[in-house]
């Protein structure tokens, strides 16, 4: 004879949304991130632009984005964290007002170091939005049916990075670049509004919070020593030197320590128990790579086309579209593949793939290359992280704890963020390096071409000699020649490091277990952990479960819920 405690009205179970329903609650959440895309697609085309006039370098250009990169990674895995205790929705309003805030802010800059401390703050809101959409998505639509789902943010996403571009060239060539950072103001006070009338999910259980401080500081320091070096060596000082040795070695110790840490604090900031889980171990290498692929992508496209190929920033908006164009069609189109025959594996393996094809094809590209290769170089690019970027996160949530969703998808999206702020850097000490090394190597054709200037000779010499960014598409025809020759070289270079981590991306993928989707959302997930907990019987004469051993109980039912669907509908049941 067993007993069994009767269900409480605590683990009932909730309604399953309709279409209508769910397409209500994400349109919150859908405008939210339209906000983050915006703000950061608007400024991209107009960024050689804006470095230009305040007289920035080919190092500052780099952190501009970098910094955004840096603090979007250091503050996704707490933003994840912050999920699993606090409100999930209050935290995602208070990103985008975060996010926002620092983007009207950067408008005012008057240096780009100014310019560089916005965009970091910036890059803290943009880490909420990046992990609370993820989180808040399982919250109310299961891996499933997240594919039809997904391709809605991958149009999103592919809207704004299409309109972005096209946008900031217009409102840089008509009104100026500072009013690309105000544009995103009106859509983010909507979707704040939106949001708080639409977006309902479940209350999270209070418990005593345990922030981990000193996780949060080492990892920051040891990323950002590593991202200092990188910009700094062989122009600085020498790649061998006491500086390198005291910033490589400070990234190393730091990051020692990091490890150290989360293995003893209580609310670790990136649960090394994750890393137990293989599927969550190779999606974060693969994830390093769309994030290069991503990141460097939309940052030396538009170097590309307005320093090689003498562009406009609205005519460089526009030749960008054949990579966005990849990006929608294989973000929506194996989104909707993916929710009917519920096999993502070799979408995934193509996008690998592609991602390789892409990189390696636009590092042989030069000034003078065909457009038309040019764009399907592009868009083998934008197809590769439209398959693998938002599916790696949706395949960790498929395999994880409901009671680490948050954490888990934040750390997928930060490692693809630190591996994007480390590529986005590698890329670009290596442009620098090698523009100029190209420019000493072509120093008599500069020359030669600036004594044909005539009376313009001398103001271009000096424009030259100050060492920041040219305006290459004001130069004259002569000079312009040369300097797209060199730019084109530099960038197509800093392509070719991408490869190898494209490569090894697609070996990752290629060993990720095949596990079939689920169709519980996270919070049916949990519904059936607590019915578990509830109806478990206890052997007569054997007493009652202590504590210890109903937590014992409750996460092998909870893994047996992750793992077989059909089992975990007929306990709920």
């Amino acid at each position: 004879m067993s007993t069994s405690a009767a269900p409480s009205s605590a683990v009932a179970e909730k309604p399953k949304m309709s279409h209508r329903q769910v397409l209500e609650a994400l349109s919150g959440l859908l405008l939210g991130m339209f906000v983050s895309m915006l703000a950061s697609t608007v400024v991209s085309t107009s960024l050689p632009v804006i470095i230009h006039d305040l007289d920035g370098d080919q190092t500052a250009f780099t952190w501009v984005v970098t910094a955004t990169l840096l603090t979007t990674a250091i503050s996704t895995p707490i933003w994840g964290k912050l999920a699993d205790l606090f409100n999930r929705k209050l935290l995602f309003q208070l990103a985008i007002v975060i996010f926002v805030l620092a983007t009207a802010a950067a408008g005012f800059s008057q240096d780009t170091t100014t310019l560089i401390a916005f965009r970091a703050v910036q890059g803290i809101g943009a880490g909420g939005l990046a992990a609370l959409s993820q989180v808040l998505m399982a919250d109310i639509i299961s891996p499933r049916e997240r594919g039809r789902y997904m391709g809605l943010f991958g149009a999103v996403m592919a809207v704004a990075t299409v309109g972005g571009p096209l946008l900031g060239g217009v409102i840089t060539d008509t009104l100026g670049w500072r009013w690309n950072f105000y544009v995103a103001l009106p859509f983010a006070i909507a979707a704040l509004l939106i949001i708080q009338k639409t977006l309902h999910v479940t209350a999270r259980v209070k418990r005593k919070v345990s922030i981990d401080y000193a996780g949060i500081v080492l990892l920051a320091a040891s990323v950002s020593l590593l991202l200092v070096w990188v910009s700094l060596a062989g122009s600085s000082f020498d790649w061998w030197s006491i500086e390198t040795v005291l910033m490589v070695g400070g990234a190393i110790l730091g990051t020692i320590l990091f490890i150290v840490v989360e293995m003893r604090a209580k609310e670790p900031l990136v649960p090394l128990a994750l890393f137990r889980n293989l599927t969550f171990s190779l999606a974060v290498v693969a994830s390093i790579a769309t994030g290069i692929a991503m990141f460097g992508a939309s940052v030396f496209l538009s170097q590309f086309m307005q320093l090689a190929r003498g562009a406009t920033p609205t005519e460089a908006g526009l030749m960008t579209i054949p990579m966005i164009a990849g990006l929608l069609l294989a973000s929506v189109g194996v989104g909707a593949l993916i929710t009917k025959f519920g096999n993502w594996k070799p979408f995934l393996v193509v996008g690998g793939v592609c991602l390789i094809a892409g990189s390696y094809l636009l590092s042989t590209i030069h000034y003078d290359t065909n457009f038309a290769l040019v764009s399907l170089y592009m868009f083998l690019l934008g197809a590769g992280v439209g398959m693998t970027m938002q599916n790696l996160v949706l395949i960790v949530q498929n395999t994880t704890a409901p009671a680490q969703i948050g954490v888990a998808s934040s750390g997928v999206t930060f490692f693809r963020s630190l591996g994007g702020t480390i590529g986005v850097s590698v890329m670009g000490a290596a442009l620098a390096t090698r523009v100029t090394d190209l420019v000493a190597e072509r120093k008599d054709d500069i020359t030669t071409a600036i004594m044909s200037l005539g009376d313009q000779a001398q103001t271009w010499a000096t424009q030259l000699q100050s060492g920041s960014i040219p305006k290459v598409s004001a130069m004259p025809g002569a000079l312009q020649v040369v300097f797209e020759d060199i730019y084109a070289q530099g960038i197509s270079h800093s392509f070719l490091i991408a490869v190898p981590f494209a490569i090894m991306s697609l070996i990752a993928i290629v060993f990720l277990p095949n596990k079939p989707l689920t169709r519980m959302t996270t919070s049916e997930r949990m519904q059936a952990s607590e019915a578990d907990l509830a109806t478990v019987s206890v052997p007569e004469g054997m007493g009652v479960l202590s504590t210890t051993g109903t937590v014992g109980v409750l996460s092998g039912a909870a893994a047996d819920a992750d793992t077989d669907t059909d089992a975990a509908t007929a306990r709920r049941g």
